[in-house]
C-alpha cells in the first residue's frame, strides 16, 4: 500500500538534514507503541549518512497481525540513509523474523520553503500474505503516518531547540 506525507520545519534544509542524520535523535525518539531503538550501525562520510537500528513493537497487536507472526515478537530493521548533496533520504524497513513478508520503503526530498524546509515523502508498505495482506497494510499504515508525524515534530522541537 502506498503512503505519503508532507511535513514542514521551521529551520533550514542543512539544519533538517543534520538532525536526520544523527543517531541520537532517533535514539531519543519516543515513539507510541515501540521500543527505544536499538543502534546497529552508523556511517557517515560527510555526504551520505546510513542508519541502522532495531525497533521491537511492544502495543497490542490486531488478531490478523497476531496470525501473521504467531506466538514470537514483532521486531524489524530500519534503515535510514540522509543524502546531504540531494538534499534526499530514504527510509527501509523490514521484518526481522520474515522479511519477504512484511517490508517497505519511503524516499524523501526536502525543499526550501520561504525561511523553512518542506519534507515531501513517499512510500509503500508491503504485506505479503495471500488473502489478508491488503487488509493488514491498511491497519498498519495509518500507524506507521502517525509515527512519521510524531518524528517530524520532534525534528521541529530540534530545530527550535538549537535556535
Amino acid at each position: 500500500m502506498r503512503f505519503h506525507a508532507e511535513h514542514r520545519f521551521h529551520g533550514s534544509v542543512p539544519a533538517v538534514l543534520s538532525i536526520l542524520a544523527d543517531p541520537s535523535f532517533y535514539l531519543g525518539l519516543t515513539l507510541p507503541d515501540l521500543s527505544r531503538p536499538e543502534l546497529i550501525e552508523s556511517t557517515d562520510d560527510g555526504d551520505v549518512a546510513v542508519l541502522r537500528f532495531r525497533f521491537q513493537f511492544e502495543g497490542n497487536l490486531d488478531p490478523i497481525a497476531r496470525r501473521l507472526i504467531g506466538s514470537g515478537l514483532l521486531a524489524w530493521i530500519q534503515e535510514v540513509r540522509v543524502d546531504r548533496p540531494g538534499r534526499a533520504g530514504s527510509i527501509g524497513f523490514q521484518a526481522e523474523q520474515d522479511p519477504k513478508r512484511l517490508h517497505g520503503s519511503a524516499s524523501y526530498q526536502l525543499i526550501p520553503s520561504g525561511d523553512g524546509t518542506v519534507r515531501r515523502l513517499a512510500g509503500e508498505l508491503v504485506v505479503a500474505v495471500p488473502g489478508i495482506g491488503r487488509m493488514a497494510e491498511r491497519r498498519i499504515v495509518p500507524g506507521l503516518q502517525r509515527r512519521l508525524d510524531i518524528e517530524a515534530q520532534a525534528v521541529d522541537e530540534c530545530l527550535s531547540d538549537g535556535a
